[in-house]
């Protein structure tokens, strides 16, 4: 299915670029998000997300089960979701954040799309 070999493919650059973006500069990255205090825990953050985008690529080329890629595709989404609204509309981090959730709410939806309208394509090929 096109649609999932896209997703994967967006998703995984989208994770991939952000993730490694505080770990090459972090002064840009700050002069966008706002300052941190823990750089330590951003750059963590970064190199955390870095195997998840990875992953995400292989399931690309590997014929196998795709439900694991569900759930880390559209986990992944969902917490970003739930962080970035919760935490930049309470103010605890800059309302930029809001931008990252909307890409994070199509991730979402084009999973559970695949899921409910495609649940063949998640299975083992």
């Amino acid at each position: 299915m096109k649609l999932l070999k896209y997703l994967l493919i967006v998703q995984a650059a989208y994770i991939f670029l952000t993730a490694l973006w505080p770990i090459v500069d972090i002064r840009s990255f700050m002069a966008v998000t706002g300052y941190k205090t823990d750089i330590w825990l951003v750059k963590t953050v970064g190199a955390l997300l870095i195997p998840v985008a990875l992953t995400l690529v292989m399931y690309l080329y590997i014929r196998t089960d795709r439900r694991p890629a569900f759930l880390l595709g559209s986990g992944t989404a969902a917490a970003f979701i739930c962080i970035d609204f919760y935490y930049a509309l309470t103010d605890v981090i800059s309302d930029i954040y809001l931008a990252d959730g909307f890409p994070e709410i199509v991730f979402l939806v084009c999973w559970l799309y695949i899921a409910i309208a495609h649940p063949h394509a998640l299975k083992r090929i």
